[in-house]
């Protein structure tokens, strides 16, 4: 385990490469004995200090939930991350692109709850349960930490690479729609790139959600009523260039896209 002083400094050089839109070297090349405890550690403290600077918590993200993004990263098991509210954008928004490192785009279902979620053991029926709504969303990822190398390690010290999101379309209620068989088609520009099924992740993107519910407890943390959980994407990272307009049809569940200046 990092000391408190290590983990300390390494929060603070994140939020300094966050504010600059800069990168820092692999942590993992620094502090080889680094742990995933440790790094969540490193990213609680981060998420303190946005805290303490007046930044809103509102909700949280999965990360690396499916095969075809853990394949893109050669990471092998999900981690999450904090979202706040200044990273929370409405349908059809212009995005400042130079705010973010490395920015790619990734196609998600974002729940929204209505009843607290407390692990260990928190089931997808639990999920479905505490629910109020899902709608689509696009998260815009946001790497502080050099990309060649990059593991389990650096991702999640790095926020799991949370830069923003952007919601629309059709909320729905959950036991509405079928979940696992909500599909995306993502274009930019006019030019379909990627497309996914939310099955990809876990199986059943709920599954996404009860999975961080479990992992925060052991953190001795816990979801709690209207936070808004990023489940996980079902396609791999787009790049995006500025200028660049992205446009995602989610069929039934409706559009969401931005430009980004």
């Amino acid at each position: 385990m990092l000391s408190q002083d290590t983990i300390t400094a390494i929060a603070d050089e994140l939020a300094q490469a966050e504010k600059k839109r800069t990168t820092v070297p692999l942590l993992t090349s620094r502090y080889p004995e680094m742990t995933i405890e440790d790094s969540y550690a490193v990213q609680n403290q981060w998420r303190r200090r946005g805290i303490e600077s007046g930044r809103r918590p509102v909700g949280r993200k999965i990360g690396l939930t499916s095969k075809v993004m853990q394949a893109a990263t050669g990471i092998t098991e999900p981690d999450y991350g904090a979202i706040f509210a200044d990273m929370v954008y409405e349908n059809g928004s212009m995005i400042e692109h130079a705010s973010f490192s490395n920015c790619r785009i990734e196609v998600e279902l974002a729940f929204v709850l209505g009843k607290a979620l407390s692990g260990p053991d928190v089931t997808v029926f639990d999920v479905l349960d505490a629910t109020d709504y899902v709608v689509p969303a696009l998260e815009i990822l946001s790497s502080r930490i050099d990309m060649q190398g990059r593991t389990i390690v650096d991702t999640i010290s790095d926020n799991a690479a949370m830069g923003a999101m952007v919601y629309g379309g059709n909320p729905v209620r959950p036991h509405d729609v079928d979940l696992r068989w909500v599909s995306a088609l993502l274009y930019r520009n006019e030019t379909i790139e990627e497309t996914g099924v939310a099955a990809a992740v876990l199986n059943h993107p709920a599954t996404g959600v009860s999975w961080l519910a479990n992992k925060l407890a052991a953190h001795g943390d816990s979801l709690t009523p209207g936070e808004i959980i990023l489940a996980g994407s079902f396609t791999r990272p787009m790049w995006v260039e500025a200028g660049d307009t992205v446009f995602c049809d989610y069929g039934q569940m409706g559009t969401v896209t931005c430009r980004f200046n």
